[in-house]
Formats: C-alpha cells, structure tokens, sequence
C-alpha cells in the first residue's frame, strides 16, 4: 500500500468521527431523539472523542454531551457515572477556547438539575478551572464559566460556600463591569444565587464591592440585564438591616421608581421585590422610601399590574403600613388601600389574596381613625367573604379573619359595620357586636340610626350564650334603649301582640 492509501485510511476515519459527533449534536437538539440515542449508548461513544487529536471532534462531543445532560437528570447521572466530568475539567486547563466553553456547557448542564449533581461538579474539581476561566481574555469563556459557578451556587448554602472558596466573587464582581451585555447579565445573576442563601454569603459579595456596581446597572437601558441586577440587589438587601441600609446608601432612590413602569413584567417585579425587602426591615428604612416618593410609585405599580407581578407591591405596601401609625396613614392618604381592596376583588388566587387581607390589616390595625379609612373602601364584607368561602386556602382563611379582627377592634364607624351584623358568624359577630356596644352608649344619633336600619332588630335575633362576652355586648347594647322599644324589636313581639289582641276583651260601652 501506498503513503497515500494509507493515509486515507485515517482521513475517512477522521470524517467519520466529525460527521458522527456533528450529527449526534444535532441530533441532540430535539427532545425525541433522546431515548433514542441514550438506547443506542451515545455516552460511551462521545466519552474517548472528547481527547480526540481533532480540536474540532472534541469540541463538538463535548457540546453533544452538554445537549444531553442538559435535557434531563438522568443523562446528566449517566455524565458522572461515566467518568466525563474529570476529563472536562482536566481539558479546560489545556484546551482552547472553543472548547472551554463547551466544557462550561456540559458543567452547567449537569449541575443545573440537582444539589447532588452539582456536588458531583464540584467534586471533580471543576470550580478552581471555572474560576481561572473567569480571568480568560475571551468573553464566551467567561460566560460560560460565570453560567456554570452560578447554577452550582444556586442549590444550596453548601455549594454556593464552595463557590466562594474558590476565589469566584471578586472575579463575578470583574464580570459585571466588562462591556459585553451577555456577560454582565449571567455574572450578576450567578452573584445573585449566591447571595440569597445566608446573610454571610451575601457579605461575601458587599465585601467584594458589587453593590456599587449593581446600583449603578440600575441605570442600564437593556431589561434582561435590569432583570438580573434588581435581584442581586434583593436578594443582598433581605438578609439584614445592614445589608439593606448598605444598598440604600448606593443612592438607588429615586431613580429606581422608574423602573416601577418598565415595559418588562419582570424587571417591574424584581424592582419593586427590592423595595419591599427594604422596606420590611425598620420604621426609617420605611420612611425613607416614602420621603422619595417610594409608596405612591408602589400604589401605582399595584394598580396597574395583576397576578404574581403584582405580590411584591402588595406585600410592600403591608410592610410600611406595619411599621407605625404614621407610615400606614401615608399608604392611606397616597390611596394604597383602595388599590389593595381592588386586588383582594380581583385576584383570583389565593396567597395573593391573602397577602392583600394581610396588607390591609395592618393598615387598620393602629386607631380608629386608619380602621374607618379601611372600613370605607368596603374592604370588611370582602374579607369576610374570603374568609367564608369553602374553597379558600387554609392561609387565606386565616389571614382574612385575623385582618377583620384587627381592624373591627379599632373601628368604630358604625355604618361600615352594620351589614357585617348580618352576614357574620359567631367567632367574627363577637367583635361587631362589641363595637357597637362601645360606640351607641355615647352617641344618641348613632343610637336612632341603629334602630331605623334594622341593627337593633338584627342584635335581638343572635342567639347568645348566657354568661358570654357576646351577650355581655347585647346586654349593653339593650341598655341604651327603652325597655318597650327593645321587646318591640325583639323576636315574637308582633305574634304576642296579635294574641293580646285574641285575648283581649273590648270594653262595651253603655
């Protein structure tokens, strides 16, 4: 045989290594084959062509590789138990950076579907490689490696631990002041996931210097990057006081209420997500986002929003209102409540109306004066409705009856209370009916309106146990009329009198 024939040989059998791993990943790319190829023991094939002596065969074997672990935990089981993972981070020390990228793929794709997956990432030693891919010229690897630190980092406080120990985050901090959109996004996203686990490892990330850098991405035209930067900073600022007040000394305010009315859902969401876990935290972290405007842009947010988009809102208006008289009066005047009674109308699932009674309750819950103001936007018969239903939550039922105590135990605007004496049961009645007895002993005009609306006919019809608190209201609610105005209006009255009349003998006059 000639050099030549000989050599064809081997160039056949390099075409036929590049024509299989390429259609092995395309393949790769439709869910129906799957099974297919998993039958057919792909794994075992792309395994030895991933140190192929053609950069162009272990590229795509490793991209091919990433499609299938990407597509399910089972593939991505089958990547660890054959071994792959400690080739792919011994490659991505050497290899080039075509293949680094692929490399990250196939990490990322393996990690993404489980704690113990990831824990079988880091166990081959891949975190050291990915955090030195951070410090690559090429912006693909970096991305690549930043995708896969932060799907690790976002199972657990462990694994986001071991991302850290690898040197990660002040590399991620890096990221996200390089030019490439892309880049930013993912490296604030991966600073993200590591931050919502534990107030330690979101100092991990303050101390690297990102809350600068993210508040001033606050700024950036593009929504996905927006997206990501807004989560960062929420998931920072919920652990503590400090961290909050860390993120508010970035000077995000005002500017950030803009973005309140984005054109992205998920950009107004996770804004306004980050005002409420700064809000929640004191009184003055409160009153500072009131001083710039923060809760009349949030009512607004909450008007013109609906479903999980509009939770964050709602509960950030509950957390101020919590705080003190002042701030829930703010949400009062700024018309917050009217907003919250019509998301407790119109929602249709249950934990967000159940985060809308909790809102209002709170905002009740301090004096008279707050409980009328909730009272009037006819918020009382639709907690109790909420609280009556047959197929509410569990949680919804027990935050509609909480909010109704709180805010029937400071209200004493009596109109608003009256259709509640009809509709009430027993355990809720018990408080509209104390109200009244506290209110009618001292206003004679509240006294003449009880009895021509129907109120006193209505006391006089509850069946109450002798000896109970709700008699005890009764009692006292009778004692501010004439004896014969309540046996009038007691139950019977009118069939006695019809037998008085039956009994009665007329008088014959001579």
């Amino acid at each position: 045989m000639t050099t030549r024939q000989i050599l064809n040989v081997f160039e056949q059998y390099q075409k036929a290594r590049t024509a299989f791993v390429q259609a092995v990943a395309d393949l790769s790319t439709r869910p129906q084959n799957i099974e297919t190829l998993q039958n057919a023991g792909v794994m075992s094939l792309l395994r030895p062509l991933l140190l192929d002596i053609v950069p162009s065969v272990q590229q795509t074997a490793a991209l091919a590789l990433g499609r299938l672990a990407n597509y399910s935990d089972d593939l991505a089981e089958a990547v660890v138990k054959g071994d792959i993972l400690p080739q792919l981070v011994y490659s991505l020390a050497e290899q080039n950076r075509f293949y680094k990228k692929a490399a990250a793929f196939v990490l990322r794709a393996v990690a993404k579907h489980s704690p113990p997956l990831a824990q079988a990432v880091v166990d081959s030693g891949a975190l050291d490689a990915l955090a030195i891919c951070l410090e690559e010229f090429d912006p693909g690897v970096k991305e690549g490696a930043a995708w896969a630190l932060g799907y690790i980092a976002r199972h657990n406080a462990e694994l986001a631990q071991s991302v850290v120990d690898s040197g990660a985050v002040p590399l991620l901090v890096l990221c996200i002041q390089e030019p490439e959109l892309s880049l930013k996004r993912i490296a604030a996203s991966a600073l993200s996931d590591i931050s919502k686990h534990s107030p330690e490892l979101a100092q991990t990330v303050v101390d690297a210097g990102a809350i600068a850098h993210l508040a001033h991405l606050t700024l950036n035209p593009d929504a996905k990057l927006k997206r990501q930067v807004f989560s960062a900073l929420s998931q920072i600022s919920k652990h503590s006081v400090e961290l909050a007040e860390m993120v508010v000394e970035a000077e995000i305010f005002p500017n950030i209420l803009t973005c309140l009315k984005d054109s992205d859902e998920y950009v107004k969401k996770n804004c306004a997500t980050l005002i409420r876990e700064i809000a929640k935290h004191t009184p003055e972290l409160a009153q500072l986002i009131v001083n710039a405007g923060g809760v009349a842009a949030v009512i607004d947010y909450v008007g013109d929003s609906s479903g999980n988009v509009r939770l964050p809102g709602i509960m950030m208006l509950g957390y101020v209102a919590a705080h003190s008289e002042n701030l829930a009066m703010a949400v009062i005047v700024s018309k917050g409540v009217v907003q919250l009674a019509i998301a407790l109308q119109e929602e249709q699932e249950d934990h967000i109306q159940a985060a809308a009674a909790w809102a209002l309750g709170q905002a009740g819950r301090h004096t008279p004066e707050h409980a009328k103001a909730v009272a009037q936007a006819n918020v009382l018969p639709s907690l109790l409705q909420c609280y009556l239903r047959a197929g509410s939550s569990e949680d919804l039922q027990t935050k509609a009856k909480k909010a109704l105590k709180n805010i029937l135990q400071k209200c004493v605007h009596l109109p608003a209370l009256e259709p509640l004496l009809h509709d009430a049961p027993p355990n809720i009645l018990k408080h509209v009916v104390a109200q009244f007895s506290k209110v009618l002993p001292h206003d004679p005009k509240a006294r003449r309106l009880f009895v021509t609306s129907g109120g006193l006919k209505k006391v006089q019809e509850i069946k109450a146990e002798p000896g109970s608190a709700l008699m005890e209201y009764i009692n006292v609610i009778n004692g501010c009329y004439p004896e014969e105005i309540v046996r009038y209006y007691s139950p019977g009255y009118s069939e006695r009198l019809l037998e008085r009349i039956d009994n009665h003998m007329p008088i014959m006059t001579q």
